[in-house]
Parts: structure tokens; C-alpha cells; sequence
């Protein structure tokens, strides 16, 4: 929702459209995180960055629980 209701966010953190197509796809938690978490002119600093790592950790975890249910455990 943040994608399409504040999309000056998402033009701050990221300079063409293509990155934040691919977070959406594969790593759409740490792409929000990246998101929210984006200071124009400074970035992301210290423990912003512990968060989306979290985040990322959490996406890549749902698409091995996923993979696995339908591999048929």
C-alpha cells in the first residue's frame, strides 16, 4: 500500500523503477522496510540497516517454507 499511497517515498529511496520491481517480487518486506527506513541525503545508517537484513531474512525464509509445502514436504 505504501507503493501507492505515498509514492514519493519509494522515488526518494530509489532512482529508476526497476529496483523497486524486483524487491517487490522477490523481497517485498525488505524492500518496505528499505523503504520506510530511507533518509533522503543520508540513506539507510546503522541499525536501519539491521532491520531490513531482518526483513530479508524473514522474505527469503517464506519462499523456502512455500518451496518446501510444494515440493511436498
Amino acid at each position: 500500500m505504501i507503493f501507492i499511497v505515498r509514492p514519493r517515498f519509494v522515488d526518494a529511496a530509489f532512482d529508476t523503477w526497476f529496483w523497486p520491481i524486483l524487491g517487490i517480487l522477490f523481497l517485498p518486506f525488505a524492500t518496505l522496510m528499505y523503504v520506510l527506513f530511507y533518509t533522503p541525503g543520508v540513506g539507510l545508517v546503522g541499525w536501519e540497516w539491521f532491520w531490513v537484513a531482518i526483513a530479508a531474512a524473514i522474505d527469503i525464509a517464506h519462499i523456502g517454507a512455500s518451496a518446501k509445502y510444494r515440493l511436498g514436504r
